[in-house]
């Protein structure tokens, strides 16, 4: 599928042009390390200078010019890779670009947030599928690691998130765990202790690796509801008591894609959902939530898709495999959120995968809404050699008031920064 790639890139130039925005934003790109450490990488203001500092694996870059780095847990891990010329070399990080062999990260979701409320921006980490995940407590400035305290012992599914889901103005980690879908909270009051989770579904056995999750408030009550490749969970008024959330099946995708979205995409009042249709083959669409209800008074929704199923180019002549991250936010600035994904680059490795070795692009979609009430995501890309990780994070990183890219992945990690228009 070569030719999509090139096809692409001449395609998405032309059209883009003509769809309603005179000038796409463009985007220079900082390669923190060619080092495989982990499949997310975050921001935030770590030693508290007033600028925005990246956090990736083991380590967080310095601002404004992010070469000088820190290591606040050990970065211990290493592999031997045999050189051109016969000897072995050692090389730092997991097994990744710069090997042959398919490994994975334990650092698989990484956010920031002030824990303890002590004014300095601490680190979460959501770990490999089914183990622990941590938050690293800042040292205030003190070189060497961070204090580190246990979450959550099993967090499970492929995109957990975190993020304010029962609207008291505090995240928390949203995740299935030991077969339960449900979310996680800390004492805010000590926070340095196990948090306290809160199961939302029966035991439906899910399983670490399964793909799909997200939030958003699906119904218009203003409560965010939780959803999922097979449904929706509907947030209950009252959360006293821990109870079982009312599900709602819809089959947004079979096999599951990545960070879900509920989200009024062509402004008729209605939440829509938008996902990715598998995070290991093809497809992104958004859902138009009908105004119409099944006999039994269920929400039905019609897909839109706006990348194919299958390795079939799209209107804009573009097709790529594994979107294993997506997120939704306002781009250009012009009040509408649009759609940042890519490929995940070796997702299972060299091979096994429907295109491992195409190049590692990373998109992002402008939404454009006609005056017919028709909609369009336009596609532009940003780079064709670094793509996503099981994440992507967008934010205005060197405080020009526009939205920067963050990807951590098998090639590394990543900062775009958005370029201001001339």
């Amino acid at each position: 599928m070569k030719h999509c790639f090139f096809l692409a890139l001449l395609l998405t130039s032309t059209f883009c042009l003509g769809a309603k925005d005179k000038l796409p934003p463009s985007f220079k790109k900082i390669q923190l390390t060619d080092q495989f450490w982990c499949e997310g990488a975050n921001f935030g203001d770590f030693n508290h200078d007033g600028k925005m500092d990246v956090v990736a694996g083991p380590y967080w870059y310095e601002a404004p010019d992010f070469k000088k780095r820190h290591e606040y847990y050990p970065a211990t891990e290493k592999f031997t890779r045999k050189k051109t010329d016969g000897p072995q070399e050692t090389i730092p990080g997991f097994e990744g670009a710069l090997g042959t062999n398919n490994t994975y990260s334990k650092n698989f979701v990484a956010f920031t947030h002030d824990f303890n409320g002590d004014g300095w921006t601490d680190i979460l980490i959501l770990g490999f599928p089914g183990e622990q995940s941590y938050w690293y407590e800042n040292s205030k400035g003190k070189e060497g690691h961070w204090l580190r305290h246990t979450a959550i012992d099993v967090t499970d599914n492929e995109s957990p998130t975190f993020a304010d889901l029962t609207g008291d103005g505090k995240p928390e980690i949203i995740c299935s765990s030991k077969g339960f879908l449900g979310y996680a909270e800390p004492d805010w009051q000590h926070p340095e202790r196990n948090w306290r989770w809160h199961s939302i579904s029966p035991d439906n056995k899910y399983h670490k690796f399964t793909h799909g999750l997200g939030l958003g408030d699906v119904n218009g009550d203003g409560r965010k509801d939780i959803l999922e490749k097979d449904g929706w969970w509907e947030q209950p008024a009252d959360l006293a008591g821990d109870p079982i959330w009312r599900f709602h099946a819809f089959q947004f995708s079979v096999a599951g894609g990545s960070q879900m979205y509920a989200y009024d995409v062509n402004d008729d009042g209605l939440p829509d959902v938008i996902t990715a249709l598998a995070a290991h083959g093809y497809g992104l669409a958004w859902y138009e939530q009908l105004r119409t209800k099944s006999e039994k008074g269920e929400i039905q929704f019609q897909q839109h898709l706006i990348l194919n199923p299958e390795a079939k180019p799209n209107s804009y002549g573009i097709s790529w495999s594994q979107l294993h991250a997506l997120e939704l936010v306002d781009v250009d600035g012009d009040g509408l959120k649009d759609l940042v994904t890519g490929k995940r680059f070796w997702a299972h490795g060299n091979h096994g995968d429907p295109e491992p070795n195409a190049p590692a692009v990373l998109y992002w979609f402008k939404l454009v809404r006609s005056k017919d009430k028709s909609v369009d995501y336009v596609p532009h890309q940003i780079d064709n050699d670094s793509g996503i990780g099981t994440q992507v994070v967008v934010g205005d990183i060197n405080g020009d008031k526009l939205p920067d890219v963050v990807v951590g992945n098998k090639k590394g990690a990543f900062i775009h920064l958005q370029s201001k228009k001339k």
